[in-house]
């Protein structure tokens, strides 16, 4: 009896540090997306995208985040769909101006509270009817990524179906531009310190934990990149995905991105779930199903 009572504190206690965690999580996410529809609410036609990201990096600054898994990006027109990207460089903001009915993305991964997130936001400045679509077609992904994920698939073969869908609906995979064309990749608490530098728009403790954990996982067979590569041919990894399909057509993008948190429960509704339903795509996508 005395054993199966420590075994139901443990179980207890390992739950409250989940939800816990959980908590901290969600809400730097969160801050994150209010960051970005204040922002995006604030865009004018001439602001460029170094303005915009500077922004975001200002009104997160203000309400206490002092360290990021990235510095906020910001892109316009035809850099949403990452036209002619060919290096890593030409990711980082430009002088290129918005303009009336012109697309844009904002993209930011604040760390707050040791807690990180890493968001992407799509909209345009007045009417854009292609992105719009876009982005309600963007729906079934989240769909099938869940999906497949509790489904237990490899994250390579995943990742080929959510290109599949994207090329039966007419579109352009665009996630394949980004470095190793990473769909997504994990992120976890970070250790907090006075002085947090950054290079090449990175935050170092953020990269020191990605790194260690490419060791850990090359050592046991498993990688924080989820890519179309041979090293990402494994089942999904327990711990936080930072997601995020992106879709292209014509010079136009669109992506949402989020936390999927991933759990080794046999329990299928456990094993894999967003963390956060209350997100502006996914109230956008509620609203279009109830009109």
């Amino acid at each position: 009896m005395a054993g199966d009572t420590d075994t139901r504190e443990r179980t207890a206690r390992g739950s409250a540090r989940r939800t816990a965690e959980l908590s901290g999580f969600r809400e730097v996410q969160r801050l994150a997306y209010e960051c970005a529809e204040t922002v995006a609410a604030q865009l004018r036609a001439g602001v460029t995208e170094r303005e915009a990201a500077r922004m975001q990096r200002e009104w997160l600054r203000e309400r206490g985040v002092r360290d990021w898994f990235h510095l906020p990006f910001a892109w316009f027109g035809d850099r949403t769909a990452f036209a002619n990207f060919k290096i890593p460089l030409q990711f980082f903001p430009t002088n290129r101006r918005l303009e009336p009915g012109m697309p844009f993305i904002l993209d930011m991964a604040p760390v707050y509270r040791g807690f990180a997130a890493d968001i992407g936001y799509s909209g345009s400045l007045g009417l854009n009817p292609v992105q719009d679509r876009l982005m309600s077609d963007l729906r079934p992904h989240r769909t099938l990524i869940l999906e497949q994920v509790r489904e237990r698939r490899p994250l390579r073969e995943i990742y080929e179906n959510v290109e599949r869908l994207m090329t039966r609906q007419g579109y352009a995979n665009r996630h394949r531009a980004y470095p190793f064309g990473v769909i997504a990749h994990k992120i976890d608490r970070v250790k907090e310190r006075r002085w947090s530098p950054t290079a090449f728009g990175f935050g170092i403790q953020s990269l020191k934990g990605l790194a260690s954990d490419a060791l850990h996982g090359h050592r046991e067979g498993w990688s924080p990149l989820w890519s179309p590569y041979h090293f990402s041919d494994h089942p999904p990894q327990p711990g936080l995905w930072a997601v995020e399909p992106h879709l292209g057509f014509r010079g136009t993008g669109a992506k949402f991105e989020e936390i999927l948190v991933v759990t080794d429960s046999r329990d299928p509704e456990e094993s894999a779930f967003w963390l956060d339903d209350d997100l502006p795509h996914v109230r956008r996508w509620t609203e279009e199903k109830a009109a």
